[in-house]
């Protein structure tokens, strides 16, 4: 997703896909819960609102929707209850949580090309109280593509997520000499900021190390403190252009670069077929082309909002993303390198280990909440967020950056 134009960072010139055109203007979210006791459209329409009232804008001022290709509540029935009167552009991203960033970016592109001014992405849903993520599947049933990648799986016992990404993180304690333990650092980095955010879940809730080595495991090497929670809420961000993102509420998140990406032989979640088990190529990619794009490097980023749906893929992401090398990843994390106060605050709201899981969209609004130095645990001095969707799929990935 690259495009021409030209715009000012922190350390840099960049010449990218959106080159600052775009910008986060507001957010909006329901609370989080285990059983939020509403429908799925009602919490969609809560956090749209709660993004439109956010920006300072009114509903009619809105002429676009983006959301999950898996959200339940379609556009129109969402225009309808929000009083949206003309939708311009509507879009819709594949790929469960890789989609995150991804709705942004068609929001961006949307906005920079002309064919919207204000767009809010979200992703609402019951995922506790409702249809369970983390349970056995049965697979994508009927003549399709997916149906036939999971046709090779399921029938071997890789029925849930957690089955996927064990397979990978069996291959990298192998391969690296690193342990539960490592893993384990991550939860605790993640539960002590949520402890601090009266938002979060596991508010005032932390864990210690010995807490996660004793919790039970749920497929080898994870254990229940490696697999992020499951959450009933939404959360929604309005996307306009930065020039007049700067005449709104709040100091503009401006999208500084945005990017989607597959890895080569990419299949949902289990992709065992492309090499090395140890790595994400989808990720690399994206990171890659954020860091071309921004004009920015990963020493330019003073907090990573960083996709935990399971705690391996935080310290892989780290490697492929370049913060440190292959396999160094559990020494960057193992003298707190990753919590508030070090060398790279990695989500400062807790996550979806600690927060929320809301398929990585409240991570979303916590980068843009850094930028505008409004955020629980604010990191200090913040000129450049990196944002990542979810991994082990097709995936996405935005820099957002003080404007």
């Amino acid at each position: 997703m690259t495009a021409t134009t030209t715009a000012t960072t922190t350390g840099a010139t960049t010449t990218g896909a959106l080159g600052g055109r775009a910008a986060i203007a507001g957010i909006g979210a329901t609370e989080f819960s285990k059983e939020s006791g509403r429908s799925e459209l009602r919490l969609a329409v809560e956090a749209c609102h709660g993004a439109i009232r956010d920006a300072g804008l009114r509903p009619a001022e809105v002429d676009g929707l983006v959301t999950f290709t898996q959200d339940a509540n379609s556009e129109i029935a969402v225009a309808r209850e929000l009083g949206i009167e003309d939708l311009s552009f509507f879009s819709r991203v594949d790929y469960g949580g890789g989609a995150a960033c991804g709705t942004v970016a068609h929001a961006a592109m949307a906005v920079a090309t002309g064919q919207a001014r204000a767009v809010v992405c979200y992703r609402a849903f019951n995922e506790r109280s409702g249809h369970r993520f983390g349970q056995a599947t049965g697979g994508q049933r009927g003549a399709t593509s997916t149906g036939l990648e999971f046709s090779w799986h399921v029938p071997f016992g890789f029925a849930t997520p957690a089955a996927w990404v064990a397979m990978h993180a069996q291959r990298y304690l192998h391969a690296y000499g690193a342990t539960s333990e490592d893993f384990g650092r991550v939860t605790v980095a993640m539960r002590r900021h949520a402890a601090t955010n009266p938002r979060a879940w596991f508010h005032g809730r932390p864990i210690t190390l010995e807490e996660h080595q004793a919790s039970r495991w749920i497929v080898d090497p994870l254990r229940l403190l490696d697999c992020c929670q499951e959450s009933d809420g939404g959360v929604a961000v309005l996307v306009t252009s930065t020039e007049r993102a700067r005449d709104l509420a709040h100091p503009p998140a401006v999208i500084s670069a945005a990017a989607q990406g597959t890895g080569p032989g990419q299949m949902m979640m289990f992709n065992y077929y492309s090499g090395d088990l140890t790595t994400l190529p989808a990720m690399g990619r994206v990171g890659d082309r954020l860091w071309r794009a921004s004009g920015l490097t990963p020493k330019d980023v003073q907090t990573a909002i960083l996709y935990d749906h399971f705690t391996p893929f935080v310290l892989i992401q780290l490697e492929e993303l370049g913060f440190c090398a292959r396999g160094e990843a559990k020494e960057f994390i193992r003298d707190g390198g990753i919590e508030l106060g070090a060398r790279l605050p990695v989500n400062p709201h807790g996550g979806q280990l600690g927060e929320a899981y809301i398929h990585g969209m409240n991570g979303i609004a916590e980068g843009a909440r850094q930028i505008r130095r409004t955020a629980v645990n604010q990191v200090a001095d913040v000129e450049n967020v990196l944002v990542t969707a979810g991994t082990g799929v097709p995936t996405s990935g935005l820099v957002l950056t003080r404007g």
